[in-house]
C-alpha cells in the first residue's frame, strides 16, 4: 500500500487548508516546509519491526463539522460533576470545552490547538515542535507538521498548581485521519496534571498520526496520564516527548490498547540539573495486531533519574517489540537510570520481546534493567483455583494485579473505570 501522501495534499491545499482556518503566517510556511519534507524522508524504522506495508494513506483529512453533541463513548469518560475541566474534540473538531474561572483568573490556558494559534500565536510559537520534536525527523513527523488538524494548548503560569485534572478526549469516525497536536508548558514551579483518551466512533479504515510535547521548566510538575482506545481500523503512530529543565519532572502513565497496528515512542530529555522521569505503561496485545513500543531516556543533566515501567500482555497472534532505553550522556554524573520490562504470555501463537538497553557515556552513575518474558505463574493459578476460582477467573484476577501498577496511577476516576473496562475487554 502506498504512502505517498504528495498526490493527495499538494501545496495549495495545504495553503488552503490554513488560510480558511485563519491561521497565522508563521505556522502555513511551517506547513509548507513539512510538506516539502514528506516526499524526501523515509519512514520511522522502529527496531523489529516492518512498517512499509501499514496504512498511512487511506483516510479523509477534510470532514464535515461533527455538530456538539458527544457519543455515548466520550460521554461516559466525563465526570457528572461540574468540577471537571475538559476539552472533546471529535475529528479534530472542538465539540465541547469547560474550563473554571479560577483557572481562567490565574493565567491557566486550556484550548484546542485552532484556538492557541489565534490567540497565543506567540507562546505557541515559541515552543511548537522547536526542541522535543521537530518536523524533519521522518516521513511522518513531516506530515503530522503539514496536516495537523487538532489537539491542545496548554499553558500553567509560573508558581501556578492546577489542583484538578485537566482532561481531553479525542474521537474519530468516519474514516477521518486524525493529525493530533498537544503543546503542554509547565512554566517555573508550577504543577498540572493532563489526562488524554483517544477513542473510535467506528471501525472504518483510518490514520491516527499523534505528537505530544511536554516542557517542563524549572521546579515544575507535569503528570500525563492518556489511555489510547483505537479500533483495529486505525493505524497509530504516536510520540509523546518531554523536556526537564532544573529540578522538573514528568510522570507518564499511559495505557495503550489499541486494537490495529500501532507503533509508539516516548522520550524524555533530562536536561536540567536534578530533573526527574517515571514512565508507566501497560498494553495489551490481540488479534493479529502488530505492535512497537519504544520507552526512552536520556540524562544530560547532573544528577537525573529517570525510571521506566513497562507490564504487558499478549494474546491470540498478536505481536509486539518492547524496547527500553535508558542513555546517560558524558557529563550526567551522578545520574541513575532504572527500567524494567515484563512480558505476559497467553498464547502459544502470540510474540512479546522485551529488549532492555543501557547507554552509559559517563562513569559515576548509576543504571539498572531487568526484563522477563513468560507464561502466567502456575502456583498463582493454582492458589486461587484451590479456592474455588474458575480458571478463566482466576486467569483474569492475575492479569488485573499484573496491570495494577499502572492503572492506580491514574489521576482521573472515569477515565481509572474506563482503563479497566478496556482491560476486561481486551482480556475475554
Amino acid at each position: 500500500m502506498s504512502v505517498d501522501t504528495q498526490l493527495q495534499f499538494d501545496r495549495e491545499y495545504v495553503t488552503n487548508f490554513s488560510k480558511d482556518a485563519n491561521e497565522p503566517e508563521w505556522f502555513l510556511n511551517q506547513r509548507l516546509s513539512s510538506l516539502e519534507l514528506v516526499g524526501t524522508k523515509e519512514l520511522p524504522k522502529p527496531d523489529k519491526t516492518k512498517i512499509d506495508n501499514w496504512n498511512f494513506s487511506q483516510f479523509s483529512h477534510t470532514v464535515t463539522a461533527v455538530g456538539t453533541e458527544l457519543p455515548e463513548q466520550v460521554k461516559g469518560l466525563m465526570s457528572e460533576d461540574d468540577t471537571q475541566n475538559v476539552l472533546a474534540l471529535r475529528n479534530g473538531q472542538l465539540a465541547h470545552s469547560k474550563l473554571s474561572a479560577q483557572l481562567e483568573e490565574q493565567g491557566v490556558v486550556f484550548t484546542d490547538f485552532a484556538t492557541a494559534l489565534k490567540e497565543h500565536s506567540d507562546l505557541v510559537q515559541k515552543y511548537f515542535m522547536k526542541e522535543a520534536v521537530t518536523q524533519d525527523e521522518n516521513r511522518l513527523t513531516a506530515l503530522h507538521a503539514a496536516l495537523l488538524n487538532g489537539g491542545t494548548f496548554i499553558y500553567v503560569p509560573k508558581n501556578v498548581e492546577v489542583e484538578l485534572p485537566l482532561q481531553a478526549i479525542y474521537s474519530i469516525g468516519g474514516g477521518a485521519g486524525l493529525f493530533n497536536h498537544v503543546l503542554i508548558v509547565a512554566d517555573e514551579n508550577s504543577t498540572v496534571t493532563y489526562v488524554e483518551n483517544y477513542v473510535s466512533e467506528d471501525n472504518e479504515t483510518a490514520v491516527a498520526n499523534i505528537i505530544a510535547e511536554v516542557y517542563a521548566l524549572q521546579g515544575s510538575t507535569v503528570s500525563f496520564g492518556a489511555v489510547d482506545n483505537f479500533a483495529t481500523g486505525v493505524t497509530t503512530y504516536v510520540v509523546r516527548r518531554g523536556h526537564t529543565e532544573r529540578d522538573a519532572k514528568i510522570l507518564w502513565a499511559l495505557g495503550q490498547f489499541n486494537d490495529g497496528n500501532t507503533v509508539s515512542e516516548n522520550k524524555t530529555f533530562l536536561v536540567g540539573e536534578g530533573s526527574f522521569t517515571d514512565k508507566k505503561t501497560v498494553t495489551i496485545g490481540t488479534g493479529e495486531q502488530r505492535q512497537n513500543f519504544t520507552s526512552h531516556v536520556v540524562h544530560y543533566g547532573k544528577h537525573t533519574e529517570g525510571l521506566i515501567l513497562t507490564h504487558a500482555v499478549m494474546k491470540d497472534s498478536a505481536t509486539s517489540i518492547f524496547n527500553g532505553i535508558s542513555k546517560i550522556e558524558h557529563g550526567a554524573s551522578k545520574s541513575n537510570g532504572v527500567q524494567t520490562e515484563r512480558v505476559l504470555m497467553l498464547s502459544e501463537k502470540a510474540r512479546g520481546d522485551a529488549n532492555p538497553i543501557l547507554l552509559i557515556d559517563e562513569d559515576d552513575v548509576t543504571a539498572g534493567h531487568a526484563a522477563s518474558v513468560g507464561r502466567i505463574d502456575p502456583l498463582q493459578m493454582f492458589y486461587l483455583m484451590s479456592r474455588g476460582i474458575p480458571k478463566k477467573e482466576a486467569e483474569r484476577l492475575v492479569i488485573h494485579g499484573f496491570l495494577a501498577p499502572v492503572v492506580k496511577e491514574m489521576p482521573v476516576d472515569a477515565v481509572k473505570t474506563r482503563l479497566i473496562e478496556v482491560i476486561e475487554r481486551k482480556v475475554n
